[in-house]
Protein backbone atom coordinates (compact mmCIF):
# COMPACT_ATOMS: atom_id res chain seq x y z
CA UNK A 1 0.00 0.00 0.00
CA UNK A 2 1.41 3.08 -0.80
CA UNK A 3 2.38 6.09 1.48
CA UNK A 4 0.32 9.04 2.82
CA UNK A 5 2.93 11.60 3.95
CA UNK A 6 3.39 10.29 7.60
CA UNK A 7 4.30 6.42 8.98
CA UNK A 8 0.57 4.95 9.74
CA UNK A 9 0.08 2.00 11.96
CA UNK A 10 -2.86 0.01 11.19
CA UNK A 11 -3.88 -2.78 13.04
CA UNK A 12 -5.33 -6.44 12.87
CA UNK A 13 -7.61 -7.18 15.76
CA UNK A 14 -9.81 -9.95 16.83
CA UNK A 15 -13.40 -8.91 18.32
CA UNK A 16 -14.48 -8.12 21.70
CA UNK A 17 -17.00 -11.29 22.53
CA UNK A 18 -19.92 -11.50 24.75
CA UNK A 19 -20.22 -14.61 26.18
CA UNK A 20 -23.89 -13.98 27.11
CA UNK A 21 -24.97 -13.48 23.63
CA UNK A 22 -23.15 -16.11 21.31
CA UNK A 23 -26.69 -17.92 21.09
CA UNK A 24 -27.83 -14.84 18.97
CA UNK A 25 -24.32 -15.45 16.76
CA UNK A 26 -25.01 -15.85 12.90
CA UNK A 27 -26.91 -15.31 9.42
CA UNK A 28 -30.62 -15.37 9.27
CA UNK A 29 -31.08 -18.51 7.06
CA UNK A 30 -32.62 -16.55 4.65
CA UNK A 31 -29.43 -14.92 3.65
CA UNK A 32 -30.74 -11.35 4.63
CA UNK A 33 -28.24 -8.97 6.34
CA UNK A 34 -29.60 -6.13 7.98
CA UNK A 35 -27.11 -2.92 8.27
CA UNK A 36 -27.31 0.28 10.38
CA UNK A 37 -25.18 3.17 10.27
CA UNK A 38 -25.67 5.51 13.20
CA UNK A 39 -23.84 8.53 14.99
CA UNK A 40 -24.79 8.84 18.30
CA UNK A 41 -23.12 11.95 19.38
CA UNK A 42 -22.04 10.68 22.56
CA UNK A 43 -25.44 9.91 24.05
CA UNK A 44 -26.70 13.36 23.72
CA UNK A 45 -30.05 14.10 22.52
CA UNK A 46 -30.19 17.32 20.31
CA UNK A 47 -33.47 18.70 19.15
CA UNK A 48 -32.92 22.33 18.49
CA UNK A 49 -29.36 24.68 17.06
CA UNK A 50 -29.24 26.12 20.00
CA UNK A 51 -28.67 22.83 22.42
CA UNK A 52 -25.39 22.72 20.74
CA UNK A 53 -24.68 25.93 23.29
CA UNK A 54 -27.00 24.98 25.61
CA UNK A 55 -25.56 21.04 26.00
CA UNK A 56 -22.53 21.46 25.00
CA UNK A 57 -21.14 20.66 28.27
CA UNK A 58 -22.23 17.00 27.39
CA UNK A 59 -19.30 16.96 25.53
CA UNK A 60 -17.06 16.93 28.43
CA UNK A 61 -19.34 16.25 31.75
CA UNK A 62 -22.08 13.28 32.74
CA UNK A 63 -25.58 14.12 32.76
CA UNK A 64 -28.11 12.12 33.93
CA UNK A 65 -30.11 11.73 30.50
CA UNK A 66 -27.38 10.15 28.78
CA UNK A 67 -28.17 6.68 30.09
CA UNK A 68 -32.11 6.62 29.04
CA UNK A 69 -30.64 7.72 25.36
CA UNK A 70 -28.47 5.28 25.16
CA UNK A 71 -31.03 2.50 26.05
CA UNK A 72 -32.97 3.72 23.41
CA UNK A 73 -30.34 3.50 21.09
CA UNK A 74 -29.48 -0.24 22.56
CA UNK A 75 -33.45 -1.17 21.90
CA UNK A 76 -33.29 0.47 18.18
CA UNK A 77 -29.80 -1.62 17.50
CA UNK A 78 -31.44 -5.27 18.50
CA UNK A 79 -33.22 -5.54 15.09
CA UNK A 80 -30.24 -5.27 13.43
CA UNK A 81 -26.96 -7.76 12.32
CA UNK A 82 -24.33 -4.90 11.41
CA UNK A 83 -24.17 -1.99 12.59
CA UNK A 84 -21.50 1.11 12.25
CA UNK A 85 -21.31 3.66 15.58
CA UNK A 86 -19.60 7.28 14.94
CA UNK A 87 -19.47 9.43 18.26
CA UNK A 88 -18.94 6.56 20.57
CA UNK A 89 -17.02 7.45 23.79
CA UNK A 90 -14.82 4.66 24.84
CA UNK A 91 -15.05 5.60 28.78
CA UNK A 92 -14.13 8.74 30.17
CA UNK A 93 -15.50 11.27 32.66
CA UNK A 94 -18.30 12.45 30.59
CA UNK A 95 -19.56 8.90 29.84
CA UNK A 96 -19.53 8.01 33.58
CA UNK A 97 -16.36 5.75 32.05
CA UNK A 98 -18.48 3.09 30.91
CA UNK A 99 -17.46 2.11 27.34
CA UNK A 100 -20.24 2.94 24.86
CA UNK A 101 -19.90 0.77 22.15
CA UNK A 102 -19.07 -2.39 24.89
CA UNK A 103 -22.21 -1.05 26.53
CA UNK A 104 -24.59 -1.00 23.19
CA UNK A 105 -22.94 -4.47 22.35
CA UNK A 106 -24.75 -5.76 25.74
CA UNK A 107 -28.06 -3.77 25.22
CA UNK A 108 -28.45 -4.82 21.59
CA UNK A 109 -27.60 -8.42 22.43
CA UNK A 110 -24.31 -8.39 20.05
CA UNK A 111 -21.69 -11.31 20.09
CA UNK A 112 -19.20 -9.44 18.58
CA UNK A 113 -18.06 -5.51 18.99
CA UNK A 114 -15.10 -3.66 18.25
CA UNK A 115 -13.56 -0.15 19.61
CA UNK A 116 -11.61 1.88 17.53
CA UNK A 117 -10.21 5.08 19.74
CA UNK A 118 -9.54 8.26 17.18
CA UNK A 119 -8.51 10.71 20.15
CA UNK A 120 -7.82 10.33 22.95
CA UNK A 121 -8.18 13.12 25.75
CA UNK A 122 -7.55 10.59 28.73
CA UNK A 123 -10.33 11.59 31.41
CA UNK A 124 -11.91 14.07 29.27
CA UNK A 125 -13.01 12.19 26.24
CA UNK A 126 -12.43 8.77 24.36
CA UNK A 127 -13.38 9.16 20.88
CA UNK A 128 -14.19 6.56 18.87
CA UNK A 129 -15.93 4.60 16.43
CA UNK A 130 -17.39 0.88 17.04
CA UNK A 131 -19.20 -2.36 15.21
CA UNK A 132 -21.52 -4.40 16.63
CA UNK A 133 -22.23 -8.03 14.68
CA UNK A 134 -24.24 -11.32 15.28
CA UNK A 135 -21.50 -12.90 12.76
CA UNK A 136 -17.84 -12.77 13.67
CA UNK A 137 -15.59 -11.04 11.35
CA UNK A 138 -12.67 -13.07 9.47
CA UNK A 139 -10.95 -10.23 9.89
CA UNK A 140 -10.99 -6.61 11.84
CA UNK A 141 -8.58 -3.90 10.47
CA UNK A 142 -8.46 -0.59 12.60
CA UNK A 143 -6.98 2.36 10.29
CA UNK A 144 -5.95 5.78 11.11
CA UNK A 145 -7.00 7.99 8.03
CA UNK A 146 -5.08 10.54 6.26
CA UNK A 147 -5.18 14.33 7.68
CA UNK A 148 -5.16 15.53 10.82
CA UNK A 149 -5.25 12.84 13.56
CA UNK A 150 -8.81 11.99 15.04
CA UNK A 151 -9.98 10.21 12.23
CA UNK A 152 -10.23 5.99 11.26
CA UNK A 153 -11.93 3.70 9.51
CA UNK A 154 -12.82 -0.31 10.58
CA UNK A 155 -12.45 -2.56 8.29
CA UNK A 156 -14.37 -5.59 8.77
CA UNK A 157 -14.25 -8.61 6.20
CA UNK A 158 -16.38 -11.39 6.37
CA UNK A 159 -14.69 -14.65 4.07
CA UNK A 160 -11.17 -14.92 2.25
CA UNK A 161 -9.74 -14.05 -1.06
CA UNK A 162 -11.57 -12.07 -3.60
CA UNK A 163 -14.77 -12.52 -2.95
CA UNK A 164 -14.88 -12.14 0.92
CA UNK A 165 -17.37 -9.31 1.51
CA UNK A 166 -15.60 -6.29 2.66
CA UNK A 167 -17.42 -3.44 5.17
CA UNK A 168 -16.22 -0.36 5.81
CA UNK A 169 -17.27 1.52 8.23
CA UNK A 170 -15.79 5.28 8.77
CA UNK A 171 -16.18 8.96 10.04
CA UNK A 172 -14.69 11.27 7.51
CA UNK A 173 -13.17 14.85 7.61
CA UNK A 174 -14.99 17.95 6.95
CA UNK A 175 -12.76 19.56 4.52
CA UNK A 176 -13.22 18.64 0.93
CA UNK A 177 -9.31 18.11 0.06
CA UNK A 178 -8.57 15.72 3.47
CA UNK A 179 -12.03 13.80 2.88
CA UNK A 180 -10.63 13.31 -0.31
CA UNK A 181 -7.60 11.91 0.58
CA UNK A 182 -9.44 9.51 3.14
CA UNK A 183 -11.69 8.22 0.69
CA UNK A 184 -8.70 7.55 -1.57
CA UNK A 185 -7.18 5.56 0.71
CA UNK A 186 -10.59 3.40 1.15
CA UNK A 187 -10.74 3.08 -2.28
CA UNK A 188 -7.27 1.60 -2.03
CA UNK A 189 -8.85 -1.20 0.70
CA UNK A 190 -11.36 -2.09 -1.15
CA UNK A 191 -10.18 -2.12 -4.78
CA UNK A 192 -9.75 -5.87 -4.65
CA UNK A 193 -13.06 -7.20 -3.64
CA UNK A 194 -15.83 -7.98 -5.29
CA UNK A 195 -18.69 -7.36 -2.51
CA UNK A 196 -18.14 -4.38 -0.55
CA UNK A 197 -20.32 -1.62 1.38
CA UNK A 198 -19.49 1.52 3.23
CA UNK A 199 -21.07 2.53 5.91
CA UNK A 200 -21.05 5.56 8.56
CA UNK A 201 -21.55 9.62 8.52
CA UNK A 202 -19.29 10.67 5.71
CA UNK A 203 -20.08 14.57 5.51
CA UNK A 204 -20.71 15.10 1.53
CA UNK A 205 -23.90 14.12 -0.43
CA UNK A 206 -24.50 10.55 -2.63
CA UNK A 207 -23.71 12.40 -5.36
CA UNK A 208 -20.39 13.84 -4.77
CA UNK A 209 -19.36 11.10 -3.08
CA UNK A 210 -20.57 8.45 -6.26
CA UNK A 211 -19.02 11.20 -8.79
CA UNK A 212 -16.66 13.47 -7.78
CA UNK A 213 -14.38 11.89 -5.51
CA UNK A 214 -11.99 8.45 -5.29
CA UNK A 215 -14.95 6.61 -5.21
CA UNK A 216 -16.12 7.40 -8.55
CA UNK A 217 -15.07 4.30 -10.55
CA UNK A 218 -16.29 1.77 -8.04
CA UNK A 219 -19.73 1.88 -9.45
CA UNK A 220 -21.48 1.98 -6.16
CA UNK A 221 -24.87 2.50 -5.46
CA UNK A 222 -26.21 4.73 -2.92
CA UNK A 223 -29.99 3.17 -2.50
CA UNK A 224 -30.46 6.49 0.40
CA UNK A 225 -30.96 9.99 -0.67
CA UNK A 226 -33.09 11.07 2.22
CA UNK A 227 -31.49 13.67 4.78
CA UNK A 228 -30.36 12.59 7.53
CA UNK A 229 -29.28 15.91 9.52
CA UNK A 230 -30.50 18.17 11.53
CA UNK A 231 -32.31 14.88 13.19
CA UNK A 232 -35.30 17.55 14.47
CA UNK A 233 -35.64 18.86 10.57
CA UNK A 234 -33.62 16.77 8.30
CA UNK A 235 -32.30 19.10 5.31
CA UNK A 236 -28.71 17.29 4.73
CA UNK A 237 -27.91 13.81 3.30
CA UNK A 238 -24.58 13.23 5.57
CA UNK A 239 -25.04 9.94 6.43
CA UNK A 240 -24.80 6.67 4.05
CA UNK A 241 -24.27 2.93 3.32
CA UNK A 242 -22.88 2.34 0.12
CA UNK A 243 -23.26 -1.11 -1.60
CA UNK A 244 -21.53 -2.74 -4.72
CA UNK A 245 -23.41 -3.59 -7.58
CA UNK A 246 -22.53 -7.49 -6.85
CA UNK A 247 -24.92 -7.00 -3.48
CA UNK A 248 -28.89 -6.78 -3.73
CA UNK A 249 -30.50 -4.33 -2.19
CA UNK A 250 -34.15 -5.62 -0.09
CA UNK A 251 -34.92 -2.73 1.33
CA UNK A 252 -33.65 1.12 2.51
CA UNK A 253 -34.64 3.70 5.31
CA UNK A 254 -33.98 6.73 7.40
CA UNK A 255 -35.38 5.91 10.50
CA UNK A 256 -37.53 8.67 12.24
CA UNK A 257 -35.40 8.29 15.61
CA UNK A 258 -34.54 11.51 16.82
CA UNK A 259 -31.94 10.56 19.68
CA UNK A 260 -28.90 11.68 18.35
CA UNK A 261 -28.67 15.01 16.20
CA UNK A 262 -27.95 12.56 13.05
CA UNK A 263 -30.90 10.56 11.97
CA UNK A 264 -29.43 6.13 11.61
CA UNK A 265 -29.67 4.55 8.40
CA UNK A 266 -30.75 1.03 7.95
CA UNK A 267 -30.30 -1.04 4.95
CA UNK A 268 -31.06 -4.62 4.23
CA UNK A 269 -29.01 -6.51 1.51
CA UNK A 270 -29.44 -10.20 0.30
CA UNK A 271 -26.17 -12.03 0.14
CA UNK A 272 -24.82 -14.19 -2.68
CA UNK A 273 -24.94 -17.87 -1.98
CA UNK A 274 -21.10 -18.11 -1.74
CA UNK A 275 -20.89 -16.08 0.79
CA UNK A 276 -23.76 -17.95 3.07
CA UNK A 277 -22.15 -21.03 2.78
CA UNK A 278 -18.98 -20.89 4.45
CA UNK A 279 -18.10 -17.01 5.77
CA UNK A 280 -21.29 -16.47 7.35
CA UNK A 281 -22.35 -18.64 9.21
CA UNK A 282 -26.49 -19.63 9.96
CA UNK A 283 -28.26 -18.21 12.79
CA UNK A 284 -31.17 -20.38 14.47
CA UNK A 285 -34.69 -19.87 12.76
CA UNK A 286 -36.65 -17.53 14.42
CA UNK A 287 -39.37 -14.56 13.62
CA UNK A 288 -37.93 -11.63 11.22
CA UNK A 289 -40.28 -9.31 8.90
CA UNK A 290 -38.58 -7.14 6.63
CA UNK A 291 -37.61 -3.85 7.45
CA UNK A 292 -40.86 -1.66 8.02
Amino acid sequence: MRRWGTERVVGRHEPKVNEHHLESAGLPEDSRLRLLSFNIQVGISTEKYRHYLTRGWQHLLPHNGRAGNLQKIGELLGDFDLVALQEADGGSLRSGYINQVEHLAQLGAFPYWYQQLNRNLGKLGQHSNGVLSRVKPWVIEDHPLPGPKGRGAILVRFGEGPDALVVVMMHLALGARTRSLQLAYIRELIGGYKYQVLMGDMNPHASDLLQNSPLRDLGLLAPQVEATFPSWRPQRCLDHILLSPTLTLESVQVLAQPISDHLPVAVEIRLPGSLTADALPALSPGPRGPLA
